[in-house]
C-alpha cells in the first residue's frame, strides 16, 4: 500500500469530501472546482465517473459532431498572441484574403460531401492596421472585414445548403444582429479571464482584442439578443489552475444569466516551430482530463466540446472526462488554425466512440436545443434550417465516412 504526503493526503480528503457532493447533478462550487482540477492520480477514475455520469443526464447515448468546411475568409489581423501561426501580416508568405469565387467553390464542395457548416474563422478587423486590407476591401466592394464577412455568410447561405457560422472577434451589438440575421449561430473563444497575460512577453502581448472584459463584453452582448453562443478557454497559455476555473465560471455566469452558451470548447495549446511559445510546455494528458471533467461538472447541461486533431492520441479518452461533442471535423479542408494537426477520419471517430459506448451523429452548427427559437423567425435562414435538420434537430445527411 503506498504512503502520500501530508498535502497529498489533505487534497485526497479534500476531493473525497466533493466527491459526496458531486453526484447530485448540481453545478458544482468555485471551491469544488479547484480541488479537483487538482486532484491525484489516485482520485482521476472517480472524477472522470462522475463527469461521464453527469454528460449521461444531460444528453445521453450519444456524443454529436458537426461536418464542416474550414472558410480562412482572411489570415491577417492585428493582433500578435504568442501561440498563433493562422495570423499573418501583409506581404507575408502564405497571407491571404478569400475571394467571392473561392469561398463559394470551397462551399459547394463541401456541400457535395455532406458538410453542413461554413465555418468562417478570420483575423480580427486586419483593416484598423494595415493599409493593404483597407485597399483589398475597396477593390472588393466593401468598407470593412465584417462588412464583408456578411456578405460572405449570406453568399453561403443563399447559394449552398450550408449554413455559416462566424467566428469575427470581438462585436459591437449592431454587429451580432447582422450576422444573426445570416447565421444561426456564431462563436468566441473567452480563453481566460487573465489579464496579466497582456503583459510583456506573455501570451497575448500585443494583442488589443484579448483583453479578457471586452470579449466578455461581446459574449454577453451575444446573449441579450438571445443568439446561440460557442465560446471556451483555451488552456495551458500561461494561466493557473484557478484561471481555469475563474474561465469557467465567468462563461457559467452569462449563461445562467441569458441561457445562450450553446457550447464551451476546452481546447489545449499545441506548440508550433515558429512561434514566440515554441519552448512553451504542452498541457498534459492529464490535465486535459482534469479540465475537461471539471468543465462538464461546473456547467452540467452545456454542451462541452473537445477538439480530437488536438488530443491524439487519447482523443478517445475525452469521452470519460463527459464531453458530448468533439466539434467541427472536415473532410475537405484541415483545421487552418492547426494545420500540423489533422482531422481524425470520420470512421475511425465513429469506431472510437462507438467503443466508448455512445453513438456517433452528425449535428448541425447550431445546437437542437436552439433551432425552435431560430426557425420561428421568417425568411432565408429559417427556411435553410428548417430544411437542414431532422425531427430531433440533428444534421439529416449523416455521412460517417
Amino acid at each position: 500500500m503506498s504512503t502520500i504526503s501530508g498535502a497529498s493526503s489533505e487534497q485526497r480528503s479534500a476531493c473525497a469530501s466533493v466527491f459526496a457532493d458531486v453526484h447530485t447533478g448540481l453545478p458544482i462550487s468555485r471551491e469544488a472546482a479547484v480541488h479537483l482540477i487538482r486532484c491525484l492520480d489516485d482520485d482521476l477514475p472517480e472524477l472522470l465517473a462522475a463527469a461521464r455520469a453527469a454528460k449521461e443526464r444531460f444528453k445521453p447515448s450519444i456524443i454529436t459532431y458537426s461536418r464542416k468546411v474550414f472558410l480562412p475568409l482572411t489570415n491577417l489581423c492585428r493582433d500578435y498572441c504568442g501561440y498563433c501561426t493562422f495570423r499573418r501580416d501583409p506581404g507575408d508568405p502564405g497571407a491571404h484574403t478569400m475571394t467571392p469565387d473561392e469561398v463559394l467553390a470551397v462551399a459547394r464542395a463541401g456541400e457535395k460531401l455532406g458538410c453542413t457548416e461554413a465555418l468562417f474563422s478570420l483575423g480580427d478587423k486586419p483593416e484598423l492596421l494595415f493599409p493593404a486590407m483597407r485597399d483589398a476591401l475597396r477593390r472588393l466592394g466593401y468598407k470593412s472585414t465584417l462588412h464583408y464577412l456578411e456578405a460572405m455568410c449570406e453568399l453561403v447561405l443563399r447559394e449552398t445548403t450550408l449554413l455559416p457560422h462566424p467566428n469575427p472577434g470581438l462585436l459591437s451589438a449592431e454587429w451580432i444582429t447582422r450576422l444573426a440575421a445570416v447565421s444561426p449561430s456564431m462563436g468566441l473563444m473567452l480563453e481566460t479571464t487573465n489579464a496579466d497575460l497582456l503583459a510583456p512577453g506573455r501570451a497575448h502581448d500585443n494583442a488589443p482584442d484579448k483583453v479578457p472584459a471586452k470579449r466578455l463584453r461581446t459574449i454577453e452582448e451575444a446573449g441579450k439578443q438571445n443568439i446561440p453562443f460557442t465560446t471556451g478557454l483555451l488552456i495551458g497559455i500561461g494561466e493557473s489552475l484557478e484561471d481555469r476555473i475563474d474561465t469557467l465560471l465567468a462563461i457559467r455566469d452569462l449563461h445562467e444569466r441569458y441561457g445562450h452558451i450553446q457550447e464551451v470548447i476546452v481546447q489545449n495549446f499545441r506548440v508550433k516551430p515558429a512561434i514566440p511559445m515554441a519552448r512553451w510546455p504542452e498541457p498534459t494528458r492529464g490535465e486535459m482530463l482534469r479540465t475537461v471533467a471539471v468543465a462538464r461538472l461546473l456547467l452540467p447541461n452545456v454542451n462541452i466540446q473537445a477538439p480530437p486533431n488536438l488530443s491524439a492520441p487519447y482523443y478517445h479518452e475525452l469521452v470519460d472526462a463527459g464531453i458530448n461533442d468533439w466539434g467541427g471535423i472536415s473532410p475537405l479542408t484541415p483545421d487552418f488554425i492547426n494545420p500540423e494537426k489533422p482531422w481524425p477520419h470520420l470512421e475511425q471517430l465513429r469506431l472510437r466512440t462507438e467503443a466508448k459506448g455512445f453513438t456517433l451523429r452528425q449535428r448541425l452548427p447550431v445546437y437542437p436545443e436552439f433551432i425552435p427559437a431560430i426557425t420561428v423567425k421568417p425568411g432565408v435562414l429559417s427556411e435553410k434550417l428548417r430544411s437542414a435538420a431532422n425531427d430531433q434537430g440533428l444534421a439529416k445527411m449523416t455521412r460517417a465516412a
